[in-house]
């Protein structure tokens, strides 16, 4: 009788902590098109994400950096190689010259959600914390992505957040 006991209290205790896990928010990097929802990446304190395209006047690589700060999404830095149509003279609090870049970083801005059109043609890639550059369009295509700081429990994201980790491991 007392291996039955122990039995029980075991399993329920197993079905509160998954029931604590799926259930209980959590914060999240998402990406959408339309109102699919493509990605969800863990986005609590310090997340951080890059955006690299090719600039279409300068024809030179741009690559900002992103990171969720009090659950919104604010531009923290950004980097290009030449000065041109389009290209800020300074922002932030600092700018620097780093191995041919012009680096301007403690930018801090809310840009929450950030929307970016990622034309192919533009070469648009997406990379999460300090993992590989992914393409985020192919062909004509020329997805309008919204980037944003969501909370929201596991059991409402599951299925694109296992999509999103299998996606990540297979490539």
């Amino acid at each position: 009788m007392q291996a039955r006991r122990v039995a029980v209290v075991a399993i329920a205790l197993v079905v509160a902590t998954v029931a604590l896990v799926l259930g209980w928010p959590r914060h999240w990097l998402t990406i959408r098109q339309d109102d699919q929802l493509l990605a969800v990446y863990p986005g609590g304190k310090a997340t951080q994400f890059s955006l690299r395209w090719r600039h279409s006047v300068e024809e030179e690589d741009w690559i900002e950096t992103f990171k969720i700060v009090n659950s919104a999404v604010q531009i923290a830095s950004t980097r290009f190689k030449t000065f041109g149509a389009g290209v800020p003279a300074d922002a932030g609090t600092r700018t620097t010259l780093e191995h041919g870049w012009v680096v301007m970083t403690g930018i801090n801005r809310d840009v929450d959600p950030l929307t970016v059109q990622a034309a192919a043609a533009e070469q648009y890639r997406f990379r999460y914390e300090d993992g590989p550059w992914r393409r985020l369009s192919q062909g004509p295509a020329a997805p309008i992505l919204v980037f944003a700081a969501e909370t929201a429990p596991l059991i409402e994201l599951w299925p694109t957040r296992l999509a999103t980790v299998w996606r990540d491991v297979r490539d």
